[in-house]
């Protein structure tokens, strides 16, 4: 139940919702491109460090994977966690 509370934690706010959505588009993108998409695309006023905290928390509920390729970092969104508390419920 630990995991789920952290689930649930990630997906109260709704720039970590806009983040999971663009990480759910993309699959794969660094802390600058997603910034970046996030400035663009959603007008969020939002600097890498805070964006980098948002990523935190949906990495403590499992949602988020990164993983170092060269000098850059590059971020991965995994839906398993979520579709495992909902199949809970669901099934």
């Amino acid at each position: 139940m630990k995991n789920d509370d952290a689930i649930f934690k990630a997906l109260n706010d709704s720039t970590r919702r806009l983040i999971l959505d663009e990480m759910a588009e993309r699959h794969e993108l660094t802390l600058y491109e997603l910034s970046i998409r996030l400035i663009s695309k959603h007008k969020l006023d939002m600097s890498r460090q805070a964006i980098a905290k948002h990523l935190a928390l949906l990495d403590e509920a499992g949602l988020v994977k990164s993983e170092r390729k060269g000098k850059y970092r590059v971020l991965r969104y995994n839906s398993e966690p979520l579709k495992n508390l909902l199949n809970r419920w669901i099934d």
